[in-house]
Protein backbone atom coordinates (compact mmCIF):
# COMPACT_ATOMS: atom_id res chain seq x y z
CA UNK A 1 0.00 0.00 0.00
CA UNK A 2 2.43 2.48 0.71
CA UNK A 3 5.20 3.25 -1.17
CA UNK A 4 7.51 5.12 1.24
CA UNK A 5 7.24 6.93 5.05
CA UNK A 6 9.40 9.76 5.96
CA UNK A 7 9.63 11.13 9.37
CA UNK A 8 11.16 14.51 10.67
CA UNK A 9 13.91 14.33 13.33
CA UNK A 10 15.76 17.03 15.41
CA UNK A 11 19.20 15.69 15.06
CA UNK A 12 20.08 13.63 12.32
CA UNK A 13 23.34 12.40 13.14
CA UNK A 14 21.72 10.94 16.31
CA UNK A 15 19.21 9.67 14.60
CA UNK A 16 21.09 8.09 11.66
CA UNK A 17 23.27 6.16 14.54
CA UNK A 18 19.76 5.28 15.95
CA UNK A 19 18.28 3.71 12.81
CA UNK A 20 21.81 2.32 11.58
CA UNK A 21 21.73 0.42 15.17
CA UNK A 22 18.08 -0.75 15.28
CA UNK A 23 17.33 -1.06 11.71
CA UNK A 24 20.70 -3.22 10.78
CA UNK A 25 19.47 -6.48 12.37
CA UNK A 26 16.50 -6.80 10.38
CA UNK A 27 17.90 -6.98 7.36
CA UNK A 28 17.28 -3.12 6.62
CA UNK A 29 20.26 -0.38 5.69
CA UNK A 30 20.98 3.01 4.68
CA UNK A 31 20.24 2.56 1.12
CA UNK A 32 19.87 6.70 0.20
CA UNK A 33 21.92 9.30 2.14
CA UNK A 34 22.19 13.45 1.89
CA UNK A 35 23.12 15.94 4.67
CA UNK A 36 20.60 15.87 7.06
CA UNK A 37 18.36 12.80 5.11
CA UNK A 38 18.60 9.01 5.19
CA UNK A 39 16.47 6.56 3.30
CA UNK A 40 16.31 3.21 4.86
CA UNK A 41 14.92 0.12 3.62
CA UNK A 42 16.03 -3.57 2.39
CA UNK A 43 16.25 -3.08 -1.98
CA UNK A 44 14.55 0.82 -1.88
CA UNK A 45 13.90 3.13 0.41
CA UNK A 46 10.59 2.38 2.55
CA UNK A 47 11.68 4.85 5.66
CA UNK A 48 12.74 8.21 5.63
CA UNK A 49 14.49 10.24 8.13
CA UNK A 50 14.89 13.67 7.68
CA UNK A 51 16.06 16.63 9.77
CA UNK A 52 13.55 19.28 10.15
CA UNK A 53 12.79 22.42 12.10
CA UNK A 54 9.65 21.37 13.51
CA UNK A 55 9.19 17.38 14.01
CA UNK A 56 5.71 16.27 15.08
CA UNK A 57 5.53 16.10 18.67
CA UNK A 58 5.81 12.92 20.57
CA UNK A 59 2.85 11.44 21.96
CA UNK A 60 2.21 8.37 23.17
CA UNK A 61 -1.50 8.53 23.23
CA UNK A 62 -1.94 8.99 19.56
CA UNK A 63 -1.63 5.42 18.28
CA UNK A 64 1.00 5.72 16.04
CA UNK A 65 3.81 3.46 15.34
CA UNK A 66 5.94 1.76 12.93
CA UNK A 67 6.17 -2.02 12.92
CA UNK A 68 9.26 -3.57 11.09
CA UNK A 69 9.04 -7.18 9.80
CA UNK A 70 12.09 -8.92 11.27
CA UNK A 71 13.24 -12.43 9.68
CA UNK A 72 13.62 -13.95 12.98
CA UNK A 73 13.31 -13.74 16.92
CA UNK A 74 17.35 -13.03 16.65
CA UNK A 75 16.52 -9.96 14.80
CA UNK A 76 14.05 -8.68 17.51
CA UNK A 77 16.44 -8.91 20.07
CA UNK A 78 19.40 -7.47 18.39
CA UNK A 79 16.52 -4.38 17.02
CA UNK A 80 15.66 -3.91 20.85
CA UNK A 81 19.22 -3.87 22.05
CA UNK A 82 20.76 -1.58 19.38
CA UNK A 83 17.90 1.15 19.82
CA UNK A 84 18.38 0.84 23.50
CA UNK A 85 22.35 1.34 22.90
CA UNK A 86 22.01 4.25 20.77
CA UNK A 87 19.07 6.32 22.67
CA UNK A 88 16.26 4.29 22.46
CA UNK A 89 14.05 3.84 25.47
CA UNK A 90 12.43 0.67 26.45
CA UNK A 91 8.75 0.14 25.77
CA UNK A 92 8.48 -3.65 25.93
CA UNK A 93 11.09 -5.85 25.74
CA UNK A 94 11.56 -8.93 23.12
CA UNK A 95 9.22 -11.65 23.83
CA UNK A 96 5.71 -13.05 22.57
CA UNK A 97 2.66 -11.39 22.52
CA UNK A 98 -0.48 -14.27 23.01
CA UNK A 99 -2.67 -11.66 22.67
CA UNK A 100 -1.67 -10.74 19.09
CA UNK A 101 -0.86 -14.36 17.83
CA UNK A 102 0.91 -17.60 18.66
CA UNK A 103 4.19 -16.95 17.32
CA UNK A 104 4.07 -12.77 17.26
CA UNK A 105 7.53 -12.25 19.07
CA UNK A 106 7.97 -8.20 19.16
CA UNK A 107 9.73 -5.41 20.65
CA UNK A 108 9.04 -2.48 21.23
CA UNK A 109 11.17 1.05 21.55
CA UNK A 110 10.76 5.04 21.50
CA UNK A 111 12.93 6.58 19.17
CA UNK A 112 15.48 9.67 20.25
CA UNK A 113 12.47 12.21 18.88
CA UNK A 114 9.48 9.89 20.14
CA UNK A 115 8.45 7.97 17.29
CA UNK A 116 6.95 4.77 18.74
CA UNK A 117 8.34 1.34 17.08
CA UNK A 118 7.72 -2.24 16.95
CA UNK A 119 9.96 -5.84 15.68
CA UNK A 120 8.29 -8.39 14.82
CA UNK A 121 8.51 -11.69 13.76
CA UNK A 122 5.94 -14.14 12.92
CA UNK A 123 8.07 -17.40 12.70
CA UNK A 124 7.79 -20.26 15.11
CA UNK A 125 10.12 -20.33 17.93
Amino acid sequence: MFDHISIGVRDSNASKRFYDAALGPLGYSCLSQSPGSFGYGAQSVALWVNEAARPVAADGESGLHFCFAAPTRDGVDAFHAGALREGGIDNGGPGLRADYGENYYAAFVVDPDGYRLEAYCNAAG
